[in-house]
């Protein structure tokens, strides 16, 4: 298997989804960040709202497409990259082709939910509309110990709810 370049560019924006995987983090949902990129440039960003918005499809890829398809004023996001810092799960990957995204770069593996490989593979059958350009394991570790602290506070808290007196 082929060690994965990626550029600095790649890099940086990354490091600022990550700041967005933070505010979840700190605001109690799971940590995950996304911004998405068009000729470049940072358009969009966002990051997990499901508990704050009670809204199944508020994932962070989800809201920062809809963010970018408002500044473009296009639902179709062409010449646009995605980097988020977990890979994409089924409902993210259909609006990833739907959204006409060009590239996405993910960092962490979803071994849950990941529609890139690590539950199921969505990107490997050719798109009858659209070719989508994945790659997944920018700054990994990175992003799978933000969601390692996060997934542990909540066991702990779990476990302090379960052990308390009656």
């Amino acid at each position: 298997m082929s060690k994965k370049i990626f550029s600095k560019f790649d890099r940086e924006i990354m490091k600022e989804a990550l700041l967005e995987a933070k505010k979840s983090f700190y605001k109690d949902e799971v940590p995950v960040g996304a911004v998405l990129v068009h000729n470049q440039k940072m358009i969009a960003r966002s990051h997990n709202q499901m508990e704050e918005l009670q809204d199944p499809s508020a994932h962070a890829e989800v809201l920062a497409l809809r963010a970018g398809a408002a500044i473009l004023g296009d639902w179709r996001l062409l010449k646009t990259t995605l980097y988020t810092t977990l890979e994409p799960c089924l409902m993210c990957a259909g609006a990833l082709f739907l959204a006409r995204v060009e590239r996405v770069v993910w960092g962490a593996p979803d071994l849950r939910h990941g529609a890139h490989g690590s539950y199921i593979n969505v990107f490997k059958s050719k798109h009858p509309t659209h070719t989508l350009q994945i790659e997944g394991g920018l700054l990994k570790e990175a992003s799978a110990t933000l969601m390692r602290e996060f997934f542990n506070i909540q066991r702990k808290r779990d476990e302090t709810v379960i052990r308390r007196p009656l």
